[in-house]
This record gives structure tokens, sequence and C-alpha cells, in this order.
């Protein structure tokens, strides 16, 4: 089994590896009044779903809360 889980995590891995070297092309991002950030377009999808990841962890943040306060 442990076996089967180092295999789908290689997987993982070099999928995620090969669309990083797929998108080495130069994206912009506008922003508001004229400002652009340039970079790869896979840095751009990273940062994204970074952001995305951070926002729903403190989303949950009060939830947790409570939770913990139930148990106590």
């Amino acid at each position: 089994m442990r076996t089967l889980v180092w295999l789908l995590r290689a997987l993982l891995f070099f999928t995620l590896f090969a669309f990083a070297l797929n998108n080495k092309d130069e994206a912009v991002v506008r922003w508001f009044f004229g400002h652009e950030w340039r970079a790869p377009q896979v840095i751009i999808v990273l940062v994204a779903f970074g952001f995305g990841a951070a926002f729903g962890v403190l989303a949950m943040v009060p939830a947790w809360w409570q939770i913990g306060r139930a148990h106590v």
C-alpha cells in the first residue's frame, strides 16, 4: 500500500513538473490603473492556487475555533 501511495505521489509530481515545463511562456496580469505583472504562466497559476488555498484555510478558522470551544 505504501508503494502505491509513493507511486501516486511520483505521478502527481511528474505531471505538475511537465505542466510547469510546458507553461514557461511569459504572461501578463493587468491590474488597475495600468499596472502589469509579467511572469511565466506556471508562476501565475501557482500564486493564484496559493492565495486560494490560504483564503480557504482562513475562511475555516472561525469554524475550527467553535469546534475547539465545544470540546473543552
